[in-house]
């Protein structure tokens, strides 16, 4: 049975590796180990930058997504994005996106301060984009345009 929890420290080390995969997957880019395992430990010790969820079968990590939030001076609460999702190619397309997703739902369902979710997703990347639709999302109102130091 598949368990949905927030991540503790303690996964910091899986979900830096899940991170490194997925750069080097969906970009073909080499992430810096140390970098990126210091970043997610940042977001564990500063709860200002996001929480972690995860995905856990047989007390195995199988899947991670961070959770960030942005004031939204239009509806004067929080909208919370996800990011960084990652699943194991072993245990994808077994709705384990869909468990996540619904987990954090319902925690801004239960959340006064929360507007909703967002997300976003390279346009290529066909397979997602069903998925994030099939969860009841729409990617009809925006178009993420980004400038990055490099």
């Amino acid at each position: 049975m598949v368990k949905i929890r927030k991540a503790t420290v303690d996964d910091a080390g899986v979900i830096a590796g899940f991170q490194t995969a997925m750069a080097w997957e969906t970009e073909s880019f080499a992430l810096n180990t140390e970098s990126v395992t210091n970043g997610v430990k940042a977001v564990f010790s500063d709860k200002s930058k996001g929480q972690y969820f995860v995905a856990e079968l047989n007390r195995k990590v199988i899947a991670s997504l961070l959770v960030t939030s942005e004031w939204s001076d239009w509806r004067n609460k929080y909208v919370w994005w996800i990011q960084s999702v990652y699943i194991l190619p072993e245990h994808r397309g077994k709705k384990i996106f869909s468990r996540l997703y619904n987990h954090v739902k319902n925690l801004v369902e239960a959340d006064n301060h929360a507007a909703g979710l967002r997300l976003y997703v390279d346009l290529s990347n066909k397979h997602a984009l069903k998925v994030y639709k099939a969860v009841g999302m729409n990617g009809d109102h925006y178009r993420l345009f980004e400038w990055m130091k490099e």
